[in-house]
């Protein structure tokens, strides 16, 4: 896999349901600049950790907003089972509203591009990508299928990125730069 991480993010156009599962929209890798951008794609809907993850971020995505960060999930399903899921009752599986779109990555060319994909059964690992007001991959981390990723280690990581400086093991907030 080749490096993303310092380099420009590959760019990227895909079909979008709303958070609100109101609509469709197109979301592109240039709607985001001059904010950062936090990119995470899940492997399927109507999952079991995939939720787990979209409502953690959705919850928080305020705190993402304050530091001038949007959030996108995407998935290899398409947006209409994206928004199937955010309006099926939560109580029967659904999703409900989210608080950031969900992409649809059908043909799978963006997961390829971020090198994440799982070819043999068409759909993606668990990859973040930080990416920066300039376009620029600043962090990335995958996980395999079965283990979800923490918000906080994001925002941990987004706010150190955002310091300017160099940042020591376990940096936090308000901590000095090196």
């Amino acid at each position: 896999m080749e490096r993303l991480v310092g380099k420009p993010a590959p760019e990227f156009e895909m079909k979008a349901v709303k958070g609100d599962g109101r609509g469709f929209t197109e979301v592109k890798l240039g709607d985001y600049k001059g904010k950062w951008l936090v990119m995470f794609f899940y492997p399927l809907d109507f999952t079991f950790v995939c939720p787990t993850e979209i409502t953690g971020f959705s919850k928080r995505a305020e705190e993402f907003r304050d530091l001038k960060a949007e959030l996108l999930a995407v998935s290899c399903d398409s947006q209409y089972s994206h928004e199937t899921w955010i309006n099926q009752d939560i109580k029967q599986g659904g999703l409900g509203k989210i608080n950031f779109p969900i992409a649809s990555d059908k043909t799978t060319e963006v997961s390829t591009k971020y090198g994440i994909q799982i070819e043999e059964e068409g759909i993606s690992l668990r990859g973040l990508f930080i990416i920066d007001p300039e376009g620029i991959v600043r962090y990335s981390v995958v996980h395999d299928l079965n283990v979800g990723r923490s918000v906080d280690e994001t925002l941990r990581v987004l706010k150190a990125f955002q310091t300017g400086g160099m940042c020591a093991l376990d940096w936090h907030e308000g901590d000095d730069n090196l």
